[in-house]
C-alpha cells in the first residue's frame, strides 16, 4: 500500500512539513559521508525557514494543552486503559514542558551562530558553497564523519523538542481517523464531511502497483480525490476505469 496525506488546515500543512524535513535530517545525519552531511545541513536550514514562522511555537503549545486536556477527560471511563492513558498524557506534559522552556522561536540558538549562517547565507547560491566562497566549510567536510556527525548531533539537539511535539501530536491525529473502504466511480471520488466536526487530515492509501496519483482536494465542507496515471513524457492523465481505495478523515 502506498499512503497519501492531504491537510485540511494550514497549521497541520505546515506541521507535516516539518516531520518531513525532520525525518530526512535523521536519516542524513545518521550517514558518515560529506556529501550527506551537506544536505543534513540544508535540511536542518529549511527546518529553521519553516520555524521561523511567527506562531508555529504558540500554535504547538496551544495544541498540546488542548489535546492533554481532551485525554483528561477520559479518566475513570472502563473502556480506557488506565496506564496507557496516563503515559499519554506524562507524554504531553513533557514535550509542552520542553517546548515552552525553550527562549524565542524554534532554532533560534542556530541562527546566533554567526558560522552556520554564512553557510546559510551562500547554501542557496548554486555552487555557493565552493572551497573558494567558504573554506572554512571546505575545511569542514574534510574532518572526519564522527567529528561532523557529533556536531550535526548538537545543532539538532536545540530543534528536538520541536520534532517531538509535532510527532506526538500528528500521531494522535492519525490514530483519531478509521480508515474506510470507499470507491472513485470512473476514477473519481466525492464526499461530503459531516457537519459539526472539524476535520484535519485526509489518508488516502492505495495499492502500490496500481501506479496511480491522487489529485486530492478538500475544505470544511467536502473532499475530492481524481485518480490520474502517468503519461507519455510523465504527464499526469485522467483514468476511467473505477479505483477502490482507503480514506480516513482525521479530527
Amino acid at each position: 500500500m502506498i499512503l497519501y496525506e492531504y491537510p485540511l488546515q494550514e497549521r497541520i500543512r505546515t506541521y507535516l512539513r516539518l516531520e518531513h524535513l525532520f525525518s530526512r535530517l535523521g536519516q542524513l545525519t545518521l550517514r558518515m559521508d560529506a556529501l550527506d552531511h551537506h544536505f543534513a545541513l540544508v535540511t536542518l536550514f529549511e527546518i529553521i525557514e519553516v520555524a521561523a514562522r511567527a506562531d508555529l511555537k504558540s500554535d504547538l503549545l496551544k495544541d498540546l494543552d488542548k489535546q492533554k486536556h481532551t485525554l483528561e477527560g477520559y479518566r475513570g471511563n472502563p473502556a480506557i486503559a488506565e496506564p496507557a492513558l496516563n503515559k499519554i498524557i506524562a507524554d504531553f506534559d513533557q514535550c509542552f514542558g520542553a517546548l515552552n522552556a525553550q527562549p524565542g522561536k524554534a532554532g533560534q540558538s542556530l541562527t546566533d551562530n554567526d558560522w552556520l549562517m554564512s553557510i546559510r547565507s551562500r547554501i542557496g547560491i548554486p555552487g555557493g558553497t565552493c572551497e573558494f566562497d567558504l573554506p572554512s566549510y571546505y575545511a569542514w567536510q574534510h574532518r572526519t564523519g564522527i567529528c561532523r556527525q557529533e556536531e550535526l548531533r548538537q545543532w539538532t539537539a536545540t530543534l528536538t523538542p520541536l520534532a517531538d511535539a509535532i510527532h506526538l501530536l500528528l500521531k494522535l491525529l492519525r490514530d483519531s481517523g478509521a480508515p474506510q473502504k470507499v470507491f472513485a466511480s470512473a476514477g473519481q471520488f466525492q464526499q461530503n464531511l459531516p457537519q459539526g466536526r472539524t476535520f484535519l487530515l485526509l489518508r488516502v492509501a492505495l495499492d502500490a502497483s496500481l501506479a496511480l496519483i491522487p489529485e486530492i482536494s478538500g475544505n470544511r465542507l467536502m473532499v475530492s480525490v481524481r485518480w490520474m496515471r502517468l503519461g507519455e513524457g510523465q504527464r499526469p492523465q485522467p483514468v476511467t476505469e473505477d479505483v477502490a481505495f482507503e480514506l480516513a478523515l482525521c479530527a
